[in-house]
């Protein structure tokens, strides 16, 4: 089946033209039909298999049918997605595919200021991409209302529930129009996520599974490189180094200190490099990752965060620099090369307190991952002799039960207590003696001071207290 076979206006198949695309891909090729007819759809494919395209286009088709017309501070589409970068994403996508069109669409997310967004959001707009905080924030500052609302889209939706967003979810949907048409696409699909769909979707949705979930692009050639943590910089940098051929390489970490910190190794090996997580502002993020794309920089150094739907085209080489806890993260990230039918490189660093993680990966994706060329180690520092403080050090906040084990055999031996020292005991004699007098003299003498008032007071206050009227 072509492009040009689908049921698309000439608009939209003017810029389909205009993208570059053909054939559509199987998701494509099972979503769009049913989606024209109406149906609620349940989308699972591996990242990258193009599921923006599969839901944007019969939407874009739906909305020129319709004939409507956008009302002031609403929207008639709306696609709710996990993070910042994937919110823009989309919503470049909308644009390249209604741009012979009047549909317009805006994206709204939180980090930067809502003074811009809201300018938009006066007139209404067609389709709004949204992340679900800032989508939340406008709707409680009545800047956005979703009562004309007639597509509501659900993109990434277990990792949206995987961040938390569950609340925000649940509080998005009670506000929607009960006549709509709902769609959920995903790289996976657990059960619990399945059972929170059913509930919003309509019943009898069209299900569409174009690969089994949480199974690896077959593309892909992974590689395996078990090493000790404070050699994976060095070992980072030598096969950077050496293989010139990783022009384009997306570089995972598990924290945002150590994303900064695997950029200062690169950077004093002279890679060009920059690192994308949480702590960033939204203008550097988008900058680095600007750079990236245009292969102003080799390496992009990111957390989780840009795990799943940066679709950056030509990526060389994925590395995991630290293993994920969850295992399906590792699926989203290696997903970020062999994208659009091409091949890619994923190579996987496995320190010895990761183990368990890629017996996890490995019984997910039912793969066991090669291990790479062991030449390499000859080039490295000699490893260096982990001491319980340091394996402490690396396995804090992993929250595996063996850090506690770790945390027992590291403690020192208890010391007996020792014994309280004694305060020389003054005589009871001239303490009773003072009490018995209330002689203000003598119970200072005797070690007895007059309690002083740590309370703020003014002036006027501490005058009646001296004076006697407020009692001390």
């Amino acid at each position: 089946m072509l492009f040009s076979e689908l049921p698309l206006a000439n608009p939209l198949q003017r810029a389909i033209r205009a993208v570059g695309y053909e054939t559509p891909t199987p998701i494509q090729e099972q979503s769009i039909p049913s989606l024209l007819e109406g149906k609620d759809l349940l989308g699972i494919a591996q990242t990258g298999t193009g599921k923006t395209a599969a839901f944007a286009l019969p939407i874009l088709q739906l909305l020129l049918d319709s004939g409507k017309f956008r009302a002031p501070k609403t929207c008639r589409a709306l696609i709710l997605l996990p993070t910042r970068e994937l919110a823009i994403q989309v919503e470049e996508c909308f644009k390249q595919y209604a741009q012979f069109t009047a549909i317009s669409s805006t994206c709204i997310f939180g980090g930067v200021g809502d003074a811009s967004q809201k300018n938009c959001l006066v007139r209404g707009v067609d389709v709004l991409v949204a992340t679900p905080g800032r989508l939340l924030d406008l709707i409680g500052q009545k800047a956005v209302s979703l009562k004309a609302l007639e597509f509501f889209v659900l993109d990434e939706a277990d990792r949206m529930l995987d961040m938390g967003f569950i609340h925000d979810i649940r509080k998005v949907v009670a506000l929607l129009p009960q006549n709509r048409q709902n769609l959920f696409f995903s790289a996976t699909m657990p059960d619990d996520i399945t059972k929170l769909a059913a509930t919003i979707l309509r019943p009898n949705p069209v299900r569409v599974e174009v690969a089994p979930q949480s199974t690896p692009i077959e593309r892909i050639r992974q590689e395996l490189y078990r090493i000790d943590k404070r050699r994976k910089g060095a070992l980072l940098k030598e096969l950077l180094l050496e293989h010139t051929e990783m022009k384009k390489v997306l570089v995972f970490s598990r924290t945002k200190h150590g994303a900064d910190k695997i950029v200062r190794v690169l950077e004093k090996a002279g890679v060009k490099c920059a690192a994308i997580h949480g702590n960033k502002s939204q203008t550097r993020r988008q900058e680095a990752l600007k750079n990236f794309k245009d292969e102003k920089i080799r390496v992009l150094v990111a957390t989780d965060i840009a795990a799943r739907g940066i679709d950056v085209d030509d990526v060389s080489h994925v590395f995991n620099y630290d293993l994920p806890d969850v295992p399906e993260t590792f699926v989203h990230r290696i997903g970020r090369t062999a994208r659009a039918g091409k091949d890619g490189i994923a190579i996987s660093f496995c320190a010895p307190d990761e183990e368990q993680d890629l017996r996890a990966i490995e019984k997910l994706t039912k793969i066991k991952i090669p291990e790479g060329d062991k030449a390499i180690f000859e080039k490295l520092p000699p490893p260096q002799k982990e001491t319980p403080e340091s394996e402490m050090r690396n396995a804090r906040g992993r929250g595996f039960p063996r850090r506690e084990k770790q945390a027992q055999n590291s403690k020192p031996a208890q010391t007996p207590p020792k014994a309280p020292k004694q305060q020389p005991q003054k005589s009871a004699q001239p303490v009773q003696q003072a009490k018995s007098e209330h002689n203000s003299e003598q119970l200072q003498k005797a070690g007895f001071h007059k309690r002083r008032r740590n309370r703020p007071g003014s002036k006027a206050r501490r005058r009646m207290r001296e004076s006697g009227n407020i009692p001390n």
